[in-house]
């Protein structure tokens, strides 16, 4: 069957995480927090933005394979109070690879225990210290990936079988991103060091996996039913990643200013032109309105409409459907959709 398959190389059925929107979010933050605040929000910022580099290396390596393979990059799936955020899904014509990303700094040893020690070193002194072990984090990720699609099927025969062969058709690898890092596992067992890899063997350990399946290779349509059916139960997870920095948030500028002086009504400044916009109350209003509308539809928050218009939107301050089409990025459609709410809101002010 595979003999008449089409696809030659790698197919990105979902490229983008919400990473980089994360954070643009954390960045935002610097200008509102006090010291120690600032130093937790730029360690948070690097560890970050070292994800999102180990991620980059992984996608190169995947589309420059030049295999035949369906690819989804950062999946959510929540079953209960379960949830699984999962770097890569690769799906070739027999295999499923569930890759967790670690773009870690330091050298990695795993003992024969299955433990991991990082060493770092500074100013010629060396640090062990022991990490949480990624493969027991992506091996949580396979049995929740496991329980929804066994309790997915319709009776308990097809559950039984489901259950049975899931292991077979489902590899979980950890992949080391950084390619400084020395990775020494010759201690561990072969089962621990055959799931963890650096991200320059990836293609080959794919490779080498799919030659060794006994599974019947699918056809090209088999094969994106399968990834489709993950891509279905992804949930686009709208986390509020700012919660964490409450404890280290400065005083508004509004409430230092009422401290120092008593104005009347007619004396003080509107408070979308007396604050810096991301304080003022029609900015929150407008941000919360977006994120209220994003979870009602299960989008993205900037599918509503980005900072950089929601920005536009408090310069031009649009008090009509008309006016609104006026703002850059809100054409017909957009106004049609969300105009009377936006509009609403701006009249307040």
């Amino acid at each position: 069957m595979s003999f008449f398959n089409k696809v030659k190389e790698p197919i990105f059925l979902k490229e983008n995480g919400n990473t980089e929107e994360q954070l643009e979010m954390l960045k935002d933050l610097e200008p509102t927090l006090n010291p120690d605040g600032v130093n937790i929000l730029k360690r948070d910022i690097k560890f970050l933005e070292y994800g999102i580099a180990g991620e980059k290396n992984i996608k190169f390596e995947l589309k420059n394979s030049h295999m035949p393979m369906y690819v989804l990059h950062d999946i959510y799936l929540e079953d209960g109070e379960l949830s699984a955020q999962i770097d890569y899904l690769v799906f070739t014509n027999k295999l499923c690879f569930i890759i967790e990303c670690k773009n870690l700094y330091g050298n990695i040893d795993i003992n024969n225990a299955g433990d991991f020690i990082r060493t770092t070193e500074f100013k010629g002194r060396k640090k062990k210290e022991g990490i949480y072990s990624p493969i027991t984090q992506n091996q949580r990720h396979l049995d929740l990936m496991k329980k929804i699609r066994v309790e997915s099927r319709g009776n308990i025969l097809t559950k039984s079988i489901s259950k049975r062969y899931f292991d077979e058709f489902n590899k979980p690898v950890v992949v080391l991103a950084n390619p400084k890092t020395v990775l020494n596992a010759r201690y561990a067992e072969k089962e621990v060091r055959e799931k963890v890899i650096r991200a320059d063997q990836l293609v080959k350990y794919m490779k080498e996996a799919n030659k060794q399946s006994n599974s019947s290779a699918t056809s090209d349509k088999d094969t994106l039913a399968w990834a489709q059916s993950y891509l279905d139960l992804h949930i686009d997870s709208l986390k509020d990643y700012t919660q964490k920095y409450e404890p280290y948030k400065l005083k508004t500028v509004k409430q230092d200013m009422d401290k120092k002086v008593s104005l009347t009504s007619e004396e003080k400044p509107a408070v979308h032109k007396a604050l810096p916009v991301k304080e003022t109350k029609i900015f929150k209003e407008l941000k919360d309105f977006r994120l209220n509308k994003s979870r009602e539809e299960e989008i993205r928050a900037y599918h509503i409409f980005s900072d950089k218009q929601l920005t536009a939107l408090i310069d031009e301050m649009p008090k009509s459907r008309e006016d609104l089409q006026l703002v850059d990025g809100f054409g017909e459609a957009k106004v049609k959709k969300y105009g009377d709410d936006i509009v609403s809101i701006i009249q307040r002010y």
